[in-house]
This record gives C-alpha cells, sequence and structure tokens, in this order.
C-alpha cells in the first residue's frame, strides 16, 4: 500500500515534490505514520540519516493536537452533529477496543503500543487512546516520543538494515 501511495504522490506531483517531503506526509499520514515514511524513504532512495528526523518529526506534529484538542473536538461533534458524532463514537470505540493493552501498564503500555510497527497501532492510535482515557499529557507524549524512536529502531532495520545485510551477503 504505501509503494501505490508513494509511487501515485511521486507521478501527480510531477517531480515537482522533493522526496523528502512525500516522505514528510506519509510520515503524518494516520495510519501509515513513521512505519510508512521509513518505507517511503527507501523506496525513494533518501538516506538513512535525513529520513530519520524526518519521519520523526513529521509523525510528531499532529500529536500534540490529538492530546490537547480531541476531546473537545469530539464532544463538539457530539453535541452539534449527527454524522460527525458518529464519527467521534466510532473513533473512541476503536481507541477503547486497544485501551486495555496501554491502560494496564499506563506508560509503559503506551510506549510499547506506540513503538511496535503493527496495523493499527503507532502516534496516531496512542494520542487517540491517551486522549479517550484521559491520560496525563506529562505522560503520554514522553511515552508517544518513546515508542516512536522504538518504532524507528525496528524501521530503519527493516527498511535499511535487513536490504544492506542481504546485498552484502549477495555481493
Amino acid at each position: 500500500m504505501t509503494e501505490q501511495i508513494v509511487t501515485w504522490l511521486a507521478e501527480h506531483l510531477g517531480g515537482s515534490a522533493p522526496e523528502l517531503i512525500i516522505v514528510a506526509f506519509i510520515s503524518m499520514l494516520p495510519i501509515l505514520e513513521l512505519r510508512g515514511g521509513f518505507i517511503a524513504a527507501a523506496l525513494l532512495g533518501v538516506d538513512l540519516w535525513i529520513a530519520i528526523p524526518v519521519c520523526i518529526l513529521a509523525n510528531l506534529l499532529p500529536i500534540p493536537f490529538i492530546l490537547w484538542l480531541l476531546t473537545p473536538i469530539f464532544n463538539w461533534f457530539k453535541a452539534h452533529s449527527k454524522v460527525l458524532g458518529n464519527m467521534a463514537r466510532k473513533l473512541e470505540e476503536k481507541a477503547y477496543e486497544n485501551a486495555d493493552r496501554v491502560q494496564k501498564f499506563e506508560f509503559w503500555g503506551l510506549v510499547l503500543f506506540v513503538g511496535i510497527p503493527l496495523p493499527g497501532t503507532g502516534a496516531w492510535t496512542g494520542s487517540l487512546i491517551a486522549s479517550v482515557l484521559d491520560m496525563p499529557k506529562r505522560k503520554a507524549l514522553p511515552a508517544i516520543l518513546i515508542g516512536l524512536l522504538l518504532a524507528t529502531v525496528i524501521m530503519c532495520t527493516v527498511t535499511y538494515g535487513i536490504p544492506a545485510l542481504v546485498s552484502l551477503i549477495g555481493a
């Protein structure tokens, strides 16, 4: 899926957008996030040491907004719009489905939830869970940052380390 998005963005932007813009954009998207950003960076030939800060910073950009503004926005949606209220309720239900993994261990649960790059996990969902559970921001933000650093190590290994190792062995 990430490869298709990278290809589509590169084709439709007509080469006018530098690779780093594409990597940053993908890193900010829910679902793809940092994982998708590193895959895009590797596919586009972006140097690892440039990809790391771009993916981390782009993935972190929406997190404060989610942590501080999500609950008031959801409450407003539920009070003023049937369609948006239903959407907010569904997102809250999704957060509660994953909340038990985080709630049991709080800080370290959130670190692992964000840090283990599996489908449905990541900074966006971790922030949503922290917000819905009303986790203190002073705990949630560092946990999300540490989780992103863990995900960075894992994704760098998968997207850059393993292919480099395979090419060395094959050489």
